[in-house]
């Protein structure tokens, strides 16, 4: 273990592979605005996921904060979850509208539904959820609350690429669904994202904010931003679509490796990954408690000092930076698994002896 082992590394497909793709972009001579390769990775996408329509963008997070200002949302409070990477809450402010944290479940990454209901006022517009890890968030209770207080729901999806439960794509839920193509996640498009939505009316609603609200050469009606998906990286989306069963194969081995050890390791626990009719084992967060001979900081310095790079994903929590600081919030479950939680190293091509070298640090505490 001479190298470092991060958490995480990009799944790459063969670079020869990669080829004709390059080679078809430079005959078309065209690198972006909806170029055809971009145009075939939103078809294969929404083939792929039995999703309406997918609109891609540059990454996640101008995905997330064009979804926000797609749903029309007047002043007013977002409730949302402080166990998320900042991008979440960053998306609600970038359209003027105020978060409103609340906790997440006992056993679980995800928001609370009970808290959800409990902030609700005159003033909410939207509810906008996590699936964190990739763990779907009570999906139905969650479209309950939204139907019986008028609300419209986001969900940030953006581990969530893949995951199914009974069968129908998490990320047909919600008003509009946001994933990530970042290099860290399961489908990687190098950077990027895209938003799921219902209608063709949205769909393209969606393609013009990202155009910077362009509706043609001589209307612009609102102001949008450059959001667009480029070709180089439509091409490693297409690329990276045929080799996902191969992914998923993979991160399922490991993730099945892990959970079969850590059952034996006391003081250290797995997440539950809830019911889901296929996963996409998106990071593998274990929960360190005060039975354990070390704290969770202990541990991470431990593996770091081993060579094994693992993260606190997530801590802090997003209310405690000192730029949410005026958005109070009282979150002890999500406090409590942000101090003990640490993901550690899951990736396709993550070898099987260097998963039981983790596993061997862990056990020897």
């Amino acid at each position: 273990m001479n190298d470092f082992i991060y958490v995480t590394q990009p799944y790459l497909p063969d670079l020869k592979d990669f080829i004709p793709y390059l080679e078809k972009i430079w005959e078309n001579k065209i690198l972006t605005n909806g170029g055809p390769l971009h145009l075939e990775l939103e078809k294969q996408l929404e083939n792929y996921l039995n999703v309406p329509y997918v609109t891609l963008f540059n990454n996640g997070t101008n995905a997330l904060i064009t979804a926000i200002q797609a749903l029309n949302l007047s002043e007013g409070q977002v409730i949302t979850t402080p166990y998320s990477f900042v991008a979440t809450a960053h998306a609600i402010l970038w359209n003027n509208l105020e978060p409103v944290f609340v906790d997440i479940e006992p056993y679980s990454p995800n928001i609370n539904v009970s808290e959800i209901e409990a902030k609700i006022t005159d003033k909410t517009v939207a509810i906008l959820a996590v699936h964190c890890y990739g763990i779907p968030c009570n999906v139905k209770e969650i479209e309950v609350l939204a139907e019986k207080y008028n609300l419209k729901v986001i969900y940030d999806s953006a581990h969530a690429f893949g995951v199914n439960i009974n069968n129908k794509s998490i990320l047909e839920f919600g008003d509009l669904s946001v994933v990530s193509f970042h290099a860290t996640k399961v489908f990687n498009t190098f950077e990027g994202g895209a938003v799921i939505c219902h209608t063709k009316a949205m769909k393209e609603r969606l393609v013009q904010l990202k155009n910077f609200g362009i509706v043609d050469e001589d209307t612009i009606y609102e102001i949008g931003l450059n959001g667009k998906l480029s070709e180089i990286h439509s091409a490693m989306g297409l690329l990276q679509l045929k080799s996902f069963p191969v992914i998923l194969s993979q991160r399922e081995k490991i993730d099945s490796f892990y959970r079969n050890a850590i059952n034996n390791i006391k003081g250290v626990q797995c997440i539950n990954r809830g019911f889901v009719s296929q996963d996409n084992y998106s990071y593998f967060p274990i929960i360190v408690t005060s039975e354990y001979s070390l704290s969770r900081d202990q541990l991470f310095e431990k593996l770091k000092s081993k060579g094994v790079i693992a993260r606190k994903y997530f801590y802090p929590l997003i209310s405690d930076f000192e730029i949410y600081s005026k958005y109070n919030s009282f979150t002890p479950n999500a406090s409590d698994l942000a101090k003990s939680v640490l993901c550690i190293p899951l990736y396709p091509n993550l070898e099987m002896n260097i998963c039981q070298k983790i596993i061997d640090i862990i056990i020897e505490g």
